[in-house]
């Protein structure tokens, strides 16, 4: 009977509509974790964990997505810095740029509050043998659960981690293999302000509060970096956290030290958490939510259901999400490389083994990190996603706009993820209203605006502590509109037009607003952005002198460019706004244009400027390359090859979401070879710990991105650069095999997404396709580029011949598939 039922369940995955996922995406390892980075990440989207896999006493590090340091801010930090901008401009009109730098301190606001951690679940075994031995621990990230197996003298141990989106809940269930050898104590702890209090007989909970203010980890020049209580702001955010002996054969009791499980064969733990943030513009202490009501809540919610139930509950859901995408990138039963714990299947890479299902196990990773981050409405994954243990976290682990929150985005629409998408747009509706009042007050501009760094309150001023921060990153102003774009993306991989209408067309027009009221004319009749950076880089001029403020920097232009472009595209989709249309093709037409350096590179500034750091991480210039299309090899190849020469100048090492950024640049570049090797350069092993800031970039153990120290964007940022490298569809075709490199001569891929609202399934071989399955979720007209011509089975459609490859066109209808065959 158990073999029918198996048999059933494959059939049901087999049907129309489920993809099936690939096997063996584990990390596992031979030895618990020695530091942060080796721990095993888990997470529901709004509550995350970090497993280490002690045997005596394990302690799993725990976050809360929305649980930030401080509350909303105020509207006008700076009443003066508007009537700066006259100098500035006079200034960098007339060669003056390092008195323009000191003038655009004047227009800083203020920091971003800080990302917190919630604190430690702490169990506490009783063995006979604190020196383990069999020990095995693993991440599955096909199911999302974790796994620690060890033996104490003659019993095996066994303990099961994962955080239920459905239940909101984690939930840790432990198991002895000899009846009544299971003896623990469970706790939990913060450094934050604190209460402990037993509930019942069963249930035991820990309170406390967020900081009022914390400091950046870089500011060091104020005594009190953390202020917990501040009468001047609103007090900080409240949390409880509560803790349910939930299923044991043995005898379970709460004291002030915790839950205490005894002469238990098996036993269940169940732990909700709740914070009191309310919204992005509200007081969380004084008009926050019932954190404690809704914590629990969650665990009356679970209270009748045995762990089976919670378990395949939570399977049923993460599976409708991971199990959408399965990937190949090679003939992985040749590999000897599952056969080593994760951290020396790294080392072997590092040394130059060939290992695809590696690579292939890294795109996944990326994925399964977005389901287990970004589910929370207004917090999406922040620079950590939602894993950080730190009181004072590494660039206080916000949202960073001028490129980081970005890449996190990158694979949302591609790898089959829509859904995880949403958090990030609910932060850019939030930002749109509160850049409103900065664009206003220190622009005296219409529209909205946002800088280098945001938070959950969607800060968008220019962060510097009114004048402390360099205009190398503080200053700089087209965060909203990057964020904009991915608005826009949102509708070009959906195709929802009551989404377009009624949100983003509003917030891009906004945004375009604010732009059209930035850009004056320069003294060669063109509009330019004044004042403007380029991040996080300066350039050199004159005799020895250096400074970051000029006009026009490539980036400001790209963006505004792409910005413009992208809302005429929505004008003529939704057929309104005929007249602002026209506006910004006139204004389009007038801006400063790209300009080749005399390197034959792409010029990063209004002149030809050399770089402070012309190896620097930040390549900011080739917005238009990636995630912009307004260069191409296909479309402008003079200055796709300005944009390879200055890759060139840069570079292949940095820190690791540089390198990811590069995996995109050379894939759009259509150089396979290359995008492969910087993905070898991402995984590239790094041992140090999480507070090493120096050194390149590469991955942690767990496979975490290695800045160093951790960002998540690196993961994201080599997911979306895997599935650049097998398919494109930012120019009008789905390109599909762009960028494959000689290493991926076979394999097989489904589930990716492309633009227009397809949905593609492909193998192939030698590099050549040989199957090739095309859902149409939109029923619009599907053109395909490739290497090689195809042929739409049961027609007479072949592909044409073209300067870029192969094209075929075909009109489709929604929900429907389509075949397309090698043509002979």
């Amino acid at each position: 009977m158990k073999k029918i039922f198996s048999l059933l369940v494959l059939v049901l995955l087999m049907l129309p509509g489920h993809t099936l996922a690939q096997k063996d995406l584990k990390l596992w390892y031979d030895q618990p974790a020695e530091t942060w980075t080796e721990a095993l990440p888990v997470g529901n989207g709004r509550i995350g964990g970090m497993v280490w896999g002690k045997a005596a006493e394990e302690r799993i590090q725990l976050n809360e997505a929305t649980f930030w340091s401080g509350g909303p801010v105020a509207q006008n930090v700076n009443p003066d810095a508007a009537s700066h901008m006259p100098a500035i401009r006079e200034a960098v009109f007339s060669g003056e740029y390092q008195k323009a730098d000191s003038l655009a301190k004047l227009m800083q606001g203020v920091y971003s509050q800080s990302y917190m951690p919630l604190g430690e679940l702490v169990i506490h075994h009783t063995l006979s043998d604190t020196t383990p031995s069999n020990y095995y621990r693993d991440l599955n990230i096909s199911d999302a659960t974790t796994t620690t197996r060890f033996t104490s003298g003659d019993v095996e141990y066994r303990r099961e981690v994962f955080v239920s989106a459905p239940d909101q809940v984690m939930v840790v269930r432990m198991h002895a293999s000899e009846p009544g050898a299971l003896n623990a104590t469970v706790s939990a702890i913060s450094r934050l302000s604190q209460s402990t209090e037993k509930i019942s007989e069963n249930e035991w909970t820990l309170s406390g509060k967020a900081p009022a203010q914390v400091d950046p980890n870089y500011v060091n020049y104020n005594e009190q970096p953390i202020i917990y209580r501040d009468p001047d702001k609103c007090d900080g955010m409240r949390y409880n956290l509560r803790l349910k002996g939930h299923d044991t054969d043995g005898s379970i009791s709460t004291t002030d030290n915790g839950i205490e499980i005894r002469n238990a064969t098996e036993a269940v733990i169940v732990l909700s958490v709740a914070t009191s943030f309310n919204s992005y513009d509200t007081c969380p202490d004084k008009n926050g939510r019932d954190e404690t009501a809704i914590a629990k809540k969650h665990l009356q919610n679970v209270s009748y259901k045995t762990f089976d139930q919670l378990l395949r509950e939570h399977l049923s859901d993460y599976h409708s999400y991971f199990n959408r995408v399965s990937i190949s990138l090679g003939d992985e039963t040749a590999s000897s490389q599952r056969s080593l714990p994760t951290d020396e299947r790294l080392e072997s890479y590092a040394d130059g083994v060939e290992d695809t299902a590696l690579e292939a196990l890294y795109f996944q990773f990326g994925r399964y990190l977005m389901i287990s981050s970004s589910r929370t409405p207004g917090a999406p994954a922040n620079l950590q996603g939602i894993w950080n243990p730190h009181m004072r976290p590494p660039w206080s682990s916000n949202y960073t706009i001028n490129i980081n929150t970005e890449m996190n985005y990158w694979p949302a629409q591609v790898a089959n993820l829509s859904e995880m998408h949403m958090p990030l747009l609910n932060l850019v509706e939030n930002l749109s209203q509160t850049g409103q009042a900065t664009a206003q007050n220190f622009y005296n501009a219409d529209g909205w605006v946002a800088h280098h760094n945001t938070d959950i309150w969607a800060l968008s001023n220019p962060v510097g502590d009114v004048g402390r921060g360099s205009p190398q990153w503080a200053n700089w102003p087209m965060g909203g509109n990057w964020l904009s774009r991915q608005l826009w993306e949102y509708y070009l991989f959906t195709g929802d037009k009551a989404y377009l209408r009624n949100t983003a067309y509003p917030i891009l027009k906004n945004a375009a607003e604010f732009s059209l009221d930035l850009l004056v004319e320069g003294p060669d009749g063109y509009l330019v952005t004044v004042p403007s950076t380029s991040p996080e880089i300066a350039f050199e001029y004159g005799e020895g002198k250096s400074a970051n403020v000029s006009a026009a920097a490539t980036m400001d232009m790209a963006i505004i460019r792409d910005l413009f472009t992208n809302l005429i595209k929505a004008s003529r989709e939704l057929g309104i706004d005929e007249g602002f249309r026209e506006h910004l093709q006139k204004t389009r037409e007038q801006l400063y244009p790209y300009k080749i350096g005399n390197r034959g590179n792409l010029q990063e500034w209004y002149r030809d400027w050399e770089a402070t750091d012309i190896h620097h991480r930040h390549i900011s210039h080739l917005y238009a390359l990636h995630p912009g299309h307004s260069i191409s090899p296909m479309t402008t190849p003079e200055l796709a090859d300005a944009a390879r020469r200055t890759l060139e100048i840069r570079g292949d090492a940095g820190t690791g979401w540089s390198l990811a950024w590069k995996i995109n640049f050379w894939a759009r570049l259509l150089e396979g070879n290359h995008a492969h090797k910087l993905v070898r350069d991402l995984l590239q092993l790094t041992r140090s710990n999480d507070t090493d800031y120096s050194g390149e970039g590469g991955t942690y153990p767990n496979l975490f991105c290695a800045h160093p120290p951790f960002q998540i964007d690196g993961n994201f940022g080599g997911t979306a650069g895997i599935a650049e490298m097998l398919i494109q569809s930012h120019l009008d075709a789905i390109h599909l095999l762009p960028a494959i490199p000689d290493q991926w001569s076979e394999g097989e891929v489904q589930g990716l997404r492309a633009r227009g609202g397809f949905e593609i399934d492909m193998a192939w071989t030698e590099r050549e396709l040989t199957t090739l399955e095309v859902k149409s979720l939109n029923g619009k007209v599907c053109e395909i580029r490739t290497s090689h011509p195809l042929q739409l089975e049961g027609t007479n459609q072949v592909s044409r011949e073209t300067d870029h490859g192969y094209l075929i066109s075909f009109e489709t209808e929604q929900g429907q598939k389509y075949n397309l065959i090698p043509a002979e």
